[in-house]
């Protein structure tokens, strides 16, 4: 069901939530087989997933808060009580 979200949407925020559902989920089972087949290989791939999931959700976040941030030079409205 996550992966049909990951296309169709209904918003950027839903798509970005099931991609990193899928990379956690992903990242933990190749940790698991890393364990049992003890493959260091498996779990250097899981630490990179667990690091590009991290880069993305930090770039999203900024991003949400230079688009909502007021322009420069205008005060917000809790600015102006003071």
């Amino acid at each position: 069901m996550s992966s049909s979200r990951i296309l169709r949407g209904p918003s950027t925020r839903d798509r970005l939530t099931a991609l990193l559902l899928l990379s956690t989920t992903g990242a933990a089972a190749l940790a698991l087989l890393a364990e049992a087949l003890d493959t260091p290989a498996l779990r250097d791939a899981a630490l990179a997933i667990v690091a590009l999931a991290t880069i993305i959700v930090f770039v999203r976040v900024s991003a949400e808060r230079r688009r909502e941030a007021p322009p420069p030079g205008e005060r917000s409205d809790a600015e102006g009580e003071r």
